[in-house]
């Protein structure tokens, strides 16, 4: 593992391909943004030979060309695949965007690897969001490695980054996370910074340098042992702490030299576990160089002791109708049972489905069932067809390479599944299965957007549905009470390229209009109204009288209607007349034009024709008269009120309490919500609220989050109902 003694590339310009599950890999990476995954990416294809020294691909274009939006934007906001050739094996790398906002890309990344390789940037440390991934990654057992990036850097300290990735990383048991190998540095520059040129082995003690721009293996000098004596010592003795052999301990213990081979072997086993988890460094190759510094060590790591999709246990299965079936077992002649991980489109192609097959083989032109949870709240429509797939393929940079099938545990692009959308389930049409969905975030940033023109409207349609099914973690919603189309995401990076996939790949140019709230309107007193509607035109005339009553009821009562008439003074008939009436006006306002709620109106009295009066004019008297007695009454504006439950660390439970504050919230409670983490609990107006995803990653330094739920309606400050009356008076 990066000790041992040669390495083994791949070949450049062709498809990487795997003929047993035995021989895949498949990594995420996971970092922060500017960790430096994309380059580290870019690095390990080149010492894969599945790039070229310019970093470019056989076929044309980068390993890193993936998406217009990403090279505009300059940081990745999907997730990609990056495969290579490795050892024998096929390693399928992919690269995950470290903006929060992105976070579906990044769990669905999770889902479809075996292991996880954190990247940290020696300049910025650890941050809050990686630490809850790594939580994460060790709540389901996967293994992870890390790697130190940036060493290039002015004040790069990889022993001071080790220590600050035991202390994040190893929770109980900081020996559970040691390096492997520690940075050599060249002579001293103008500058004073020594840049890093090669790695000294811990295990084997010896030297890889990458000073000539290929690594070349050699015997430490003298002076350079003593150096790592007691890294290695303590590497040792965390490997043997983690050994299945408990004669192990003992025997070095006992002054006994443990074997390399066994202690390596041992290291495999305990990272394939999850219970160790090494450190290494990674800096960029010289210019013209043909391998970065510790790419082969990471490449060795990752064939030799991550573990392969044998060792995973499969999402759980049922049937589309949701009887338990057994978890699929990873058999290339097994049922078939795939999982769309990433849906995009191509303006050649049509739509492309990236897929890891859990159990049989996916071959192209086959016809498969499409089984889909629906999510109909986040504007997914439920399906459970077959379809006909097209053409698998092998994605590098913008290139697709031809596959002729992608066996269980390896994952390839999928052409022409027209209906599938990520998260879906690919199986056998004879025997139709659907896998347990993988958690997604909640999108909480409303983006209120109408068509731009009549052309732009014919379109919007098919491109939001087009937007939603290529992305989970937004939700498409029609508000019928504020009559908004409202699209849901998870930041404002989120929301930016929303809008710009809207206009750049679907042609669909949108506005974006203030979000609204469902306002309502209520009486605060009891009052009277008459309504009169008398009008002579010649002909049958129109006559209608009627007088009410209204009074408040509690909150949540809605609108009741009482007929107290007597003696026939509005005829039988006309009743449900009026009362059609005053539930018509009721739905459009009475001061503000927000609906009137929790009100009990009465009809008292009223007068009829016995020519002229009509279903219409007892609709519009009752009308007339609610909005008489609005005239007289004190109208209270409801403001719909939401609770917020926020999880955040302990060091920032003050700051939160504190901003809810600021928004008219009121606190109903904290309580402990595991190690280190405080769930608060609180009641804020949803107008205050509109941009609290933004915020509260601001107030936590991204480590906070929030979920919200309707809680009632109750009435609005005073002085805030006047600035909205006064501001609808402007626009009317």
């Amino acid at each position: 593992m990066g000790d041992k003694a040669s390495a083994h590339p791949g070949a450049a310009g062709r498809a990487a391909t795997a003929d047993h599950p035995s021989s895949v890999r498949n990594v995420v990476l996971v970092g922060h943004s500017g960790s430096g995954k994309t380059t580290l990416v870019e690095a390990l294809a080149l010492t894969a030979g599945a790039v070229n020294r310019a970093g470019r691909v056989e076929d044309g274009g980068t390993v890193s060309d993936y998406d217009e939006i990403e090279h505009r934007q300059q940081r990745s906001v999907q997730l990609s695949l990056v495969p290579v050739e490795w050892a024998g094996c096929k390693i399928n790398i992919l690269d995950t965007p470290g903006y929060a906002d992105f976070v579906g890309e990044l769990r669905a990344g999770l889902r479809a690897a075996d292991a996880a390789l954190f990247v940290v940037s020696a300049s910025d440390g650890v941050d809050g969001a990686t630490r809850m991934v790594w939580d994460e990654c060790a709540a389901v057992g996967m293994p992870r490695a890390i790697v130190v990036t940036h060493l290039e850097a002015a004040r790069a300290d990889f022993a001071e980054m080790t220590r600050v990735c035991a202390q994040a990383f190893g929770g109980d048991d900081p020996d559970a996370v040691l390096p492997l190998y520690l940075p050599l540095h060249g002579p001293e520059g103008p500058d004073g910074h020594a840049p890093v040129t090669g790695l000294i082995g811990l295990l084997s003690q010896r030297v890889f340098d990458y000073a000539s721009g290929e690594r070349k293996e050699a015997e430490p000098a003298p002076e350079q042992l003593p150096l790592v004596e007691e890294a290695r010592n303590r590497l040792i003795e965390g490997i043997i702490a983690e050994s299945e052999d408990e004669t192990l301990m003992d025997r070095y213990l006992g002054g006994e030299e443990i074997d390399v081979k066994t202690l390596i072997d041992d290291l495999e086993r305990a990272v394939a576990r999850g219970t160790f988890h090494p450190v290494l460094a990674a800096a960029p190759a010289a210019e013209g160089a043909r391998q970065g510094i510790g790419t082969v060590e990471l490449l060795e790591l990752v064939t030799g002791g991550f573990p392969t999709p044998l060792e995973r246990t499969a999402p759980d299965v049922t049937t589309p109708q949701g009887s338990a079936r057994p978890t699929p077992v990873c058999a290339p002649d097994g049922p078939l049972v795939a999982e769309v991980i990433k849906t995009s489109s191509d303006p050649y192609v049509g739509r492309v489905s990236l897929v890891r097959v859990f159990s049989g083989t996916l071959h192209p032109d086959e016809t498969v069932h499409v089984s889909g949870h629906g999510m109909t709240d986040r504007g997914h429509e439920d399906h459970d067809v077959d379809e006909r797939i097209g053409a698998l393929s092998s994605p590098f940079g913008k290139q697709q390479r031809t596959l002729a099938s992608c066996i269980a545990g390896d994952i390839a692009c999928v052409a022409k599944l027209t209906r599938a959308e990520t998260g879906d389930t690919l199986s056998g049409k004879d025997d139709p299965l659907l896998m347990a969905p993988w958690a997604m975030p909640d999108p909480l940033l409303p983006l209120a957007i109408q068509a731009h023109s009549k052309a732009d409207e014919d379109k919007l349609s098919q491109g939001l549905s087009r937007l939603v099914a290529e992305d989970p973690t937004m939700r498409l919603e029609q508000n019928p009470h504020t009559h908004q189309l409202v699209l849901w995401c998870l930041g404002e990076a989120h929301k930016d390229v929303a809008l710009e996939r809207l206009r750049s790949r679907y042609g669909v140019q949108v506005d974006v209009v203030p979000h609204k709230v469902s306002l309502r309107e209520t009486f605060g007193i009891a009052a009277t109204g008459r309504g009169r509607h008398v009008k002579q035109s010649g002909g049958h005339g129109q006559y209608a009288i009627c007088e009410i009553e209204v009074e408040p009821l509690p909150a949540g009562s809605g609108i009741e209607f009482v007929d107290k008439v007597v003696g026939g003074a509005v005829p039988r008939q006309f009743i449900p007349s009026v009362e059609k009436g005053v539930r018509a006006q009721a739905a459009k306002g009475v001061a503000a034009g927000y609906p009137l709620v929790d009100v009990r109106i009465t009809l008292l009295d009223g007068k009829a024709h016995s020519v002229d009066s009509s279903d219409a004019a007892f609709q519009t008297a009752g009308a007339l008269a609610l909005r008489e007695a609005a005239a007289d009454a004190r109208i209270h504006l409801l403001e719909p009120v939401a609770e917020l439950q926020v999880l955040v660390p302990d060091d920032y439970v003050g700051p939160v309490m504190s901003d809810l504050s600021g928004r008219r919230g009121r606190v109903v409670g904290t309580e402990q919500a595991g190690p280190g983490r405080t769930l608060v609990r609180a009641e804020v107006p949803e107008i205050e609220i509109g941009r609290y995803a933004v915020d509260l990653r601001s107030v936590s330094h991204g480590t906070g989050r929030f979920d919200r739920s309707y809680a009632r309606h109750e009435p609005m400050p005073p002085q805030l109902a006047d600035k909205i009356r006064e501001s609808l008076e402007k626009t009317a």
